[in-house]
């Protein structure tokens, strides 16, 4: 397995992150258990933040918290100097409960409800970026009805995808984000938002895809952008203050994954603003882009204290944890991969292939498939790295399982951010109606 950040073997021959033996935290925590290393988030959070800085372009850099949203991780977020993406009043009440400034949030979705659009104008967040002809003036209305004015970036489909290693450049209609390019959707909205008069327009966003670990996409996106903002300004005479380019940067998950180095994309993204405004003598506007996975993708780790297993002669031998696709749904979803090690034996050499399983009753709950280890034993503690990015976020609670703890470890020391879920917070909001027999209950 790859360390990232602060990880590494110590003299016990344990897995050590952030200064602490991992061994020692499933003793406190008990497993399944995600770690986070605090140095490692913090670096990435720098490393985007810095970079943007070297270009003198005015920038912000906004942590796309669906990622990993809980309110320590916003604290440091804001301690670092970043902005905030949101896309549910989850989300924002969870920025807002750490103290998160919201004039610094942003808030994002395809299907922002009342009640969500209320309770952002009503926080007074930052911007709002719209998705749709609904949206807008929905939006409109619910400020004019408060007497406030919002900021709004529109989503616009640029007509590029990238993903890995791979972009393409078409029309990209087919999405069920934002006001396409191609077709003129993207034009009438921007002429509809700025004859209302609720809104202010400061300019359009775009996304282009997902573990990209290349920039020609950005790119193309950039030049396309950039061609779009010059065409407005001459059928309208407005003119964007901000351009955001979305997220999308990749991390390694498993050996094969090239990543660049964030300031290999920041330069390409903020080299390609520079030429292709310049070019159209337009205003150098700010630029903003979501990082998420990889600020805190590559700085998890899920600790899993290992069970039964079951040997299939000339098959495969199944080893199962005490987790699964409750705190890890991505490789049942689609197919993700990971690198794991026994973290209470880490310089002991591979003697079996084995494939690792989830307890839930499913036979797709499984982690990773053909995995080299030691020969395992019951109470052996499984490391999974790479886990930091939609492991906590998408975890659930089937078959009743409770979901893990959250620890956040640096320089020798852990902190709990997150308890695990007890017994009480799987029944908490059950309700049994009056007309069903009361019995008496052994808690």
């Amino acid at each position: 397995m790859y360390l990232h950040g602060t990880s590494k073997v110590n003299d016990q021959g344990h897995l050590e992150i952030g200064g602490v033996d991992a061994t020692q935290l499933v003793a406190e925590y008990g497993t399944p258990l995600y770690v986070f290393d605090e140095a490692l988030v913090r670096q990435r959070c720098r490393e985007f933040v810095d970079a943007f800085r070297a270009s003198g372009l005015k920038f912000q850099v906004a942590y796309a918290s669906k990622a990993f949203c809980v309110m320590a991780m916003c604290r440091i977020v804001e301690e670092e100097g970043m902005s905030l993406d949101v896309v549910s009043d989850g989300e924002l009440y969870t920025a807002l409960q750490a103290g998160f400034p919201a004039e610094r949030i942003h808030f994002h979705g395809n299907n922002k409800t009342v009640d969500e659009i209320e309770m952002a104008i009503d926080a007074q967040i930052g911007c709002f970026v719209v998705d749709n002809f609904i949206e807008l003036q929905l939006l409109n209305a619910i400020a004019g009805d408060k007497r406030q004015k919002v900021k709004v970036l529109l989503r616009i489909t640029p007509g590029v995808e990238a993903h890995t290693h791979e972009f393409i450049s078409t029309g990209q209609t087919d999405s069920k984000f934002g006001f396409d390019l191609g077709n003129g959707s993207a034009m009438r909205a921007i002429k509809e938002a700025a004859s209302l008069s609720n809104l202010d327009v400061l300019g359009v966003h775009s996304h282009i895809g997902s573990q990209i670990f290349e920039v020609e996409g950005f790119r193309i996106a950039a030049e396309k952008v950039a061609g779009f903002a010059v065409q407005v300004r001459k059928e309208t005479g407005i003119i964007f203050p901000v351009i955001n380019l979305g997220g999308g940067f990749g991390i390694r998950y498993v050996e094969g994954h090239t990543p660049l180095p964030v300031a290999v994309y920041v330069e390409a993204i903020t080299e390609a603003i520079k030429e292709n405004f310049g070019n159209n003598d337009y205003p150098l506007p700010e630029i903003w882009v979501e990082p998420g996975r990889s600020i805190v993708g590559d700085a998890g780790t899920t600790l899993y204290t290992v069970g039964t297993t079951k040997d299939i002669p000339g098959v495969r031998k199944y080893v199962a944890v005490d987790g699964g696709m409750t705190d890890n749904p991505r490789p049942a979803l689609y197919e993700a991969e990971y690198e794991a090690m026994l973290a209470n034996r880490a310089t002991e050499q591979s003697e079996e292939v084995v494939s690792i399983a989830g307890k839930c009753c499913e036979s797709g709950d499984m982690l990773i498939w053909d995995l080299n280890l030691p020969k395992v034993s019951v109470g052996d503690i499984l490391a999974v790295s790479c886990t930091g990015a939609y492991n906590y976020a998408m975890a659930s609670n089937y078959n009743r399982i409770r979901r893990p703890g959250v620890v956040f470890v640096k320089d020798g020391q852990s902190d709990l951010v997150v308890k695990r879920e007890s017994f009480d917070n799987i029944i908490g909001n059950d309700l049994i109606p009056a007309r069903m027999k009361q019995v008496s209950t052994t808690r």
